[in-house]
């Protein structure tokens, strides 16, 4: 299996993916730059965090329109599996390729620190490594990780079971307090209707490794492994 990771102006976080699924993985990967037309025969694309094109007029909002996103968008139509991870979150849901769209913090501040998860949705390509239910500790960076939907939405990203992953405290509960940046019930993560294509704020590729504080974070990419393997 071969993974492409997406590289915008602005991106930080590549080499953390890459070392994510390089690493305890053991599969291939190519960087992809964001003037290319072809994923060069990669089977899971993942966004990483940054701040791409300076996160200029709104977070994602320029790198939806790069050349790259062309390829990826019909990647993803095709029912390629790809990975939005923070400012990849963004974008993907700029491309339309997620519903909603994430908005400043409600503290307008940036926040950096570990958080907890709950895994909602167990039953996904991207998550079928862990338990519905199980908490994790992953960390997170960002200014804009307020995920926002209207009404409508939210009842369909809960009936559909797309929401993957939710802020909660260390046991378990869905509290204002274990909500970083004020995203609508709590939501860190979701997945569309198709289940090939998942967005989260918090870096699953900084917990891979108990140096780094956590392995939680490494269930997402053996999961994609699994799915392929079944």
């Amino acid at each position: 299996m071969k993974f492409g990771i997406v590289l915008f102006p602005g991106t930080n976080r590549d080499g953390d993916a890459w070392d994510a699924v390089t690493g305890p993985l053991g599969a291939s990967a190519v960087r992809l730059w964001h003037k290319d037309h072809d994923l060069q025969g990669a089977d899971v694309i993942i966004l990483p965090g940054g701040f791409s094109y300076g996160d200029y007029l709104r977070a994602g909002a320029i790198a939806r329109f790069s050349p790259i996103m062309q390829e990826v968008v019909a990647h993803a139509r095709a029912g390629g599996p790809v990975i939005g991870i923070c400012n990849g979150f963004q974008i993907l849901c700029e491309a339309h390729l997620l519903p909603g769209a994430l908005l400043r913090n409600a503290s307008l501040q940036f926040r950096s620190m570990p958080v907890t998860l709950r895994v909602e949705n167990a039953n996904t390509r991207f998550t079928n490594q862990y338990k519905a239910g199980q908490l994790l500790r992953v960390p997170i960076a960002h200014g804009d990780g307020r995920f926002a939907i209207d009404a409508d939405g939210l009842r369909a990203l809960e009936d559909a079971g797309q929401v993957v992953f939710r802020y909660v405290d260390r046991n378990g509960q869905v509290t204002d307090a274990a909500n970083p940046n004020g995203s609508l019930d709590n939501i860190a993560g979701i997945i569309n209707a198709g289940g090939n294509v998942m967005g989260l704020m918090p870096h699953p590729e900084n917990a891979i490794d108990p140096l780094l504080g956590s392995t939680d974070g490494l269930g997402i990419f053996t999961s994609i492994l699994a799915h392929v393997a079944a």
